[in-house]
């Protein structure tokens, strides 16, 4: 199995946290293709794809409001949010589902979106902003939000409480909130509120998620193919065996119960664990 097969794998089995880190660099690999200046040495984003302050911009691309949120302005800027929506990922996911993980870094982007050009124009400032960390400050404040007496272990420093690094984090977006980026300060502080609602609302009986599930589903249903007619022809075979079919079903719980092994095995000592006939048999499962 080649690396590339390895990554397919990862792909499949790592889950929704995993496909968003995918995805991100991914658009980082294109955008470093078709949009790098190296002459520069910087990225020149065109405004259908990056969030521009401008309204002339925004109100005839709405879609930026999304779009930005996947790119990023060099490989540390990558780098370090991926690490941190690793991080924040794997707590929020303890508690919550992968569709509401989905939703909030969706609609928190577009909220912190929103927010970035709303306070631009009251300051009478003109940017554009690209990266992810407002959905990541979302993910992280509402993991916090709805568990803050977490016990976290830090490499080098050891067991500290979840709501000591988001305060840190918040306090530093707020110390250089004039100083530098302004844009990216406004979007980080409105995503980590938008993290905030999110939990309170959920409390409350109100899952903001459904949003996104329910838009997505809308189209999943538009574009799949309908059947040509409404009625449905139903064949049963009663001189089949009853032995062929009682044989099927404990191949297939075999099979199942060596997937299911060799997932409680990356579980335990990750993927890097499993033997080369493991990992050959879990890509071909997951076909």
């Amino acid at each position: 199995m080649n690396i590339i097969d390895d990554l397919k794998l990862q792909y499949k089995i790592g889950g929704v946290a995993i496909r968003l880190i995918f995805w991100n660099v991914l658009c980082f690999l294109v955008s470093l293709l078709f949009f790098y200046n190296f002459k520069v040495g910087a990225f020149d984003f065109p405004s259908w794809i990056a969030l521009s302050s401008e309204p002339s911009n925004f109100i005839v691309k709405p879609w930026t409001f999304l779009t930005y949120a996947f790119l990023h302005d060099g490989f540390w800027h990558l780098f370090f949010n991926m690490m941190v929506l690793n991080f924040s990922s794997t707590l929020f996911l303890t508690f919550f589902t992968p569709k509401q993980y989905f939703g909030l870094y969706i609609l928190s982007a577009i909220f912190a979106g929103i927010a970035f050009v709303t306070g631009y124009y009251f300051l009478n400032l003109s940017s554009a902003i690209v990266g992810a960390s407002a959905a990541i400050m979302a993910i992280l404040v509402a993991t916090t939000t709805y568990h803050p007496l977490m016990n976290v272990r830090l490499l080098l420093i050891g067991n500290v409480k979840l709501w000591h690094i988001t305060f840190v984090i918040i306090l530093i977006d707020l110390m250089q909130f004039r100083l530098e980026n302004t844009g990216g300060h406004i979007s980080h502080l409105s995503g980590a509120f938008f993290g905030f609602i999110f939990i309170k609302l959920l409390q409350n009986g109100i899952d903001l998620s459904k949003i996104v599930s329910r838009f997505l589903a809308f189209f999943t249903n538009l574009f799949s193919k309908s059947s040509s007619t409404p009625f449905k022809a139903v064949h049963k075979n009663y001189s089949k065996p009853v032995e062929k079919s009682t044989s099927r079903i404990i191949t297939k719980d075999k099979a199942q119960q060596q997937i299911d092994e060799i997932l409680d095995k990356i579980s335990q000592s990750g993927y890097d664990s499993l033997t080369k006939e493991e990992k050959e048999f879990l890509f071909k499962a997951g076909k």
